[in-house]
């Protein structure tokens, strides 16, 4: 290989989520060489960790059509596109057989720790866009390595960087003192270890999502296993008429039975419900824990607090290259408006490719749930559009990388996932998404593979 000519050099895809997959395929479908770096040891590593949650969209709305091309010969059946996965089932019975046909163009075990023009810094002019990336990893055994690259697609998502407590955005006064009382992610309590920590107690869970009605539905199965169990459900917002979805009219019916849940949960006595409280700090009261909002209030103590304020992405490792991000959602500036939370929910974001996508910054891009930034509206379709038209348009083909193929369910606002262990859903009534519904202060990803 010619590494002084960028063309010779592979694509460096960030990521072996579904929109990093995708992207491979796509990338491959057009005669482009991907090499996929995942930090993990397994395709899907970010999806596996809520492996126990249910996805709201079905089989037939998370499986690429290039990624299921490259599939076929293998003699991979597509599972029934009715169904609804959960993220176990997305990761093992898709994700990792897709990984599997890449074959050794997907790296495990490789944590991309920084992105730059070759021999350039983010300050240097001269002959900037004529140079070929440089992507510094660190392997699974703390070796460093650096890989040139012709273009790199980030789809490493926003998994691992999730909101803090504090109502602004900032970690509550005392949040990390208190870390190990705290969780950032839907507990799975099939788990013992994790029950144990759960049973009997007083739970403090923070956020007004999808994510949020998954873990009161979990407590109040538990409440009523586990005497003493009781979760104080804490809101930024008041509760309103939409506050639990739409019920048995919601266009996406697991999402409506998951709010049904949570509402029931409420009514039982099994969560108590604290509205317009934006948490300031965190305090001890013996053993247990209070939290203090800005205006004063505290809440009662609890022995654990589920934080579930949604994610924003990790944009340390992108410091030397020139990007053009929105200062409020830290997504591409072209897209920002199209995505705004204050305005818009999944079913009312316009599909979009590479032009929305681009930088100051030539053949970079953010896919997938990181290029929301911080906007919870995202669709698994809308990614593998992304990645689709981002192809194209490396390939050198502009008229395709330009034109919308994809025409986006009309399901109205969007949400997260259900719950692992509630009925199967077969309805495909509207698209599924893995965000909450359109509010300005989102809890993020519920399912956030949906949106890597």
């Amino acid at each position: 290989m010619n590494v002084s000519t960028p063309s010779a050099l592979p694509v460096v895809v960030i990521g072996a989520g579904p929109v990093g997959l995708a992207g491979a395929a796509r990338l491959l479908e057009r005669g482009i060489e991907p090499l996929v770096l995942e930090a993990g040891p397994q395709a899907g590593a970010a999806v596996r960790e809520w492996g126990h949650v249910r996805l709201f969209s079905p089989w037939s709305e998370v499986v690429d059509p290039a990624a299921e091309k490259l599939l076929a010969p293998t003699g991979w059946v597509r599972p029934d596109g009715a169904a609804y996965p959960s993220g176990a089932d997305w990761a093992e019975r898709y994700l990792q057989p897709l990984a599997d046909v890449l074959g050794a163009r997907v790296r495990y075990g490789a944590t991309v720790t920084g992105v730059a023009r070759a021999g350039r810094d983010r300050v240097v002019d001269a002959d900037r866009s004529e140079q070929s990336f440089t992507v510094q990893l660190t392997t699974h055994d703390g070796r460093e390595e650096r890989i040139p690259a012709r273009a790199v697609l980030d789809a490493s998502g926003t998994w691992t960087t999730p909101n803090p407590l504090g109502g602004n955005g900032l970690p509550a006064l005392g949040e990390r003192a208190a870390s190990a009382r705290l969780a950032y992610r839907v507990p799975d309590l099939r788990d013992r270890a994790v029950r144990a920590r759960y049973a009997g107690k007083r739970v403090a869970v923070v956020g007004t999502g999808a994510s949020a009605f998954t873990a009161l539905a979990q407590l109040a199965d538990l409440a009523a296993a586990e005497p003493g169990t009781h979760a104080v459900w804490v809101l930024r917002r008041g509760i309103g008429t939409d506050t639990f979805g739409g019920g048995e009219a919601d266009q996406l019916p697991a999402r409506g039975a998951l709010g049904l849940r949570a509402k029931a949960a409420v009514e039982a006595g099994h969560a108590e419900a604290v509205t317009g409280f934006r948490t300031e700090a965190i305090e001890r009261d013996g053993e247990r824990l209070v939290l203090v909002a800005e205006d004063g209030r505290r809440t009662e103590p609890v022995d654990e607090v589920i934080v579930l304020t949604g994610f924003r992405p990790d944009l340390s490792f992108l410091t030397e290259l020139r990007l053009g991000l929105d200062d409020r959602l830290q997504a591409p500036v072209a897209l920002a408006p199209l995505i705004d939370p204050n305005v818009h929910s999944c079913g009312t974001v316009y599909p979009h490719g590479v032009r929305e996508l681009s930088h100051p910054e030539q053949d970079v891009h953010l896919v997938g749930m990181k290029s929301y930034g911080r906007a919870p509206t995202f669709l698994a379709l809308t990614g593998y559009e992304q990645v689709r038209s981002i192809a194209a348009a490396l390939a050198g083909d502009r008229e395709s990388a330009e034109r919308v193929e994809l025409t986006l369910p009309e399901s109205g606002v969007c949400g997260g996932a259900g719950l692992y262990d509630a009925p199967e859903v077969t309805e495909t009534d509207g698209g599924g998404c893995c965000a909450t519904p359109s509010t300005a202060q989102g809890d993020g990803p519920a399912s956030p593979g949906t949106s890597c």
